[in-house]
């Protein structure tokens, strides 16, 4: 199984950790590109707080080759 990753603002994500999530922390929208593009390739789900979702936009491309599930918080 692969793993877990949540990307966007720390405040959002920084408490996933606890629960052995890997926090990409992306405070603005440059941050969220890089986070995005350099996913590890054995992500299965990507958590994305609402402003990261908003940045990627509704169809983000394909960050490794493969498409993750892609879950977006509530606001």
């Amino acid at each position: 199984m692969g793993r877990v990753v949540a990307l966007g603002e720390r405040a959002r994500v920084a408490g996933l950790a606890l629960a052995g999530v890997v926090v990409l922390v992306a405070d603005d929208p440059g941050a969220v590109h890089r986070g995005w593009r350099e996913l590890p390739a054995d992500v299965d789900l990507v958590i994305l707080t609402p402003a990261a979702a908003g940045t990627l936009g509704p169809r983000p491309a394909e960050p490794t080759g493969r498409r993750p599930l892609i879950a977006v918080m509530p606001p």
